[in-house]
């Protein structure tokens, strides 16, 4: 019997996304500086997760697990609105692998026990040309309004990616040009007139010696014109370099196309593109460095007015890769502040095949083994805030205001009267605060009289009227401007805790908010700062309706002069 951890989800994510219900599937999409829209030019934010169908049997991965209709429920159930569906070029231009049906595909890589899980699962495809059950999966995410993003990923199917595996450049052994805008324009082609079908990525992570960006102007615009003449529906994605780790050069020569309104570029962000890194060094200091790298390389095109879709990022679910769970803190803090678009890798919990093992365990997918239930339920859940837009187009609920955002879990600093302590909680309950950091003081915007104030090391912070002392400065102290800290060298209310600083932080039942020492702020590479990281950013969404401070005051108290200090 299929597990209900996926239907209770549902209620979660209904609960997160309740303010965002804007029907998306069939939408036609197009861009607005560094938005993507729709057509009446309302922000449309993609919120994905990559399902592969690029290896060596060419089917969606878990086919062989659930059925079709009810990964598509899934993926709904766990909040996103959109599929980075993979495809290799072969697939429709090599006629040795597109004249295969899904089960010629299968025995002639002797997988007997996953054809016999698509039979069980999915019997209506397994006598389908490999194109055609490609179509059923597409058609199946449209029936539950999920937008698809065509991705081509490799030319000759397999895993990708390696500098030497003839797959990554113009020009090498499997990716001829002429091939590859042949293959494009017939996908194109294909999906034309399928509504769900929003956008085409032209390549997935361009590498290797070979490559160089004169053939990259040259092919990627040639591609661009032959998928936007095929199907100007869709938003044509470009990739860039360096297994889609560099779109500099971008800086000083832009894309030349004839059409307008339909182009984003996409890059990918992993902990492991950097190595070991976030293990060996201070968070704070490599989170500086990493980010100011990855905004320096693509994230800066958001400045000139480009959509920047962040289509791979991602970490081992299993939750005990230190480079991945300090990297994820700061990716997300990044995600969240520039609201990015963005795709999930992955949604497989196994694969038919790959690099030659059976069932391989896919330790980033966040689905399990079996495709039945989430792998890491808290893996799962702090991913639901980025679903959700904070601004943008057709956004503008409210004038802008401050969001405290804490990466590592998700969730945003809210409170739920004024005698309970604030607390972390979903995002769309957020409070909105104003701050500066020219007066470092972070107040209320509806009660501005009403600041954050910290009590002590190990304490509650709290919301006070006494807002002029040293208690109330929130400074960003950290090179990755994610500390929020007071100075208590002055003052006895720091509780013994040691230092000079107390940063903001989460309590041992992870939800209060609390202040303690501050943890890692420079050098000492072997803590972990993540429970006080804190984002602010803006958002101009509609903040949810609370009784006012002033009404939850005792009567006697509202009729006194409340001055700031």
């Amino acid at each position: 019997m299929r597990q209900n951890a996926l239907v209770a989800a549902v209620w979660l994510v209904a609960v997160a996304l309740a303010s965002y219900e804007r029907a998306v599937a069939g939408v036609t999409l197009s861009t607005a500086s560094r938005w993507i829209v729709d057509e009446g030019g309302n922000r449309v934010k993609l919120a994905c997760v990559n399902w592969p169908s690029h290896l060596e049997p060419m089917l969606a991965e878990g086919l062989g697990k659930q059925p079709v209709d009810a990964i598509a429920s899934d993926v709904v159930a766990m909040g996103f609105n959109c599929v980075r569906l993979t495809w290799p070029t072969f697939m429709v231009t090599n006629a040795s692998y597109s004249s295969l049906t899904v089960t010629q595909s299968f025995q002639r890589l002797n997988l007997t026990e996953s054809l016999a899980g698509i039979r069980v699962n999915n019997p209506a495809v397994v006598d389908l040309k490999l194109i055609d059950a490609f179509k059923t999966v597409v058609s199946s995410l449209g029936e539950s309004n999920v937008m698809v993003i065509l991705d081509n990923h490799v030319s000759k199917p397999g895993w990708c990616c390696g500098n030497n595996d003839g797959n990554g450049f113009f020009g090498d052994a499997f990716f001829d040009p002429d091939v590859w805008v042949d293959g494009l324009t017939k996908m194109a082609t294909i999906f034309s007139g399928v509504p769900n079908v929003v956008g085409m990525s032209l390549r997935n992570e361009l590498r290797g010696p070979r490559q160089n960006t004169a053939d990259w102007y040259k092919y990627m615009q040639r591609g661009a014109e032959a998928v936007h003449a095929a199907n100007p529906r869709v938003v044509v994605i470009l990739s860039g370099l360096s297994f889609d780790n560099d779109l500099a050069f971008l800086n000083s020569r832009q894309v030349s196309v004839s059409f307008a309104g339909k182009v984003a570029f996409e890059v990918h962000w992993y902990g492991f593109s950097n190595g070991q890194e976030w293990r060996a060094g201070n968070a704070n200091q490599v989170c500086a460095r990493i980010a100011a790298s990855v905004a320096r390389r693509a994230l800066y095109l958001l400045d000139q007015g480009w959509p920047v879709f962040l289509s791979e990022f991602g970490v081992d679910n299993r939750g005990g890769n230190v480079n991945d769970n300090r990297y994820y803190g700061c990716v997300a803090a990044v995600a969240a502040d520039l609201d990015l678009d963005w795709a999930l890798w992955t949604l497989q919990g196994s694969y038919y095949l790959r690099e030659g093992v059976l069932g391989l365990d896919e330790v980033y997918g966040v689905l399990d083994w079996a495709w039945c239930k989430p792998r890491n339920d808290t893996a799962l859940s702090r991913i639901h805030a980025l679903q959700r837009p904070f601004r943008g187009p057709g956004l503008a609920e409210a004038a802008p205001y401050t969001v405290l955002f804490h990466p590592v879990t998700g969730q945003c600093v809210m409170r739920r009267s004024l005698v309970q302590p604030l607390e972390l909680g979903p995002c769309g309950e957020t409070e909105a605060w104003t701050y500066t950091e020219k007066q470092q003081r972070l107040a209320l915007r509806d009660s501005p009289l009403l600041c954050l104030r910290a009590e002590g090391a190990g304490r509650p912070a709290r919301l006070g009227l006494s807002c002029g002392d040293e208690l109330t400065r929130w400074r960003l102290v950290s090179d990755s401007k994610l500390h929020l800290a007071v100075n208590v060298s002055s003052s006895s209310s720091s509780g013994g805790g040691g230092g000079d600083m107390l940063c903001l932080d989460v309590g041992a039942d992870g939800r209060s908010l609390v202040t303690n020492p501050c943890r890692c702020l420079s050098e000492d590479n072997s803590c972990d700062p993540e429970s006080q990281w804190f984002k602010l950013m803006s958002s101009t969404r509609r903040v949810a309706a609370k009784t006012s401070m002033l009404a939850q005051l005792p009567l006697k108290l509202r009729s006194w002069k409340i001055r700031s200090f």
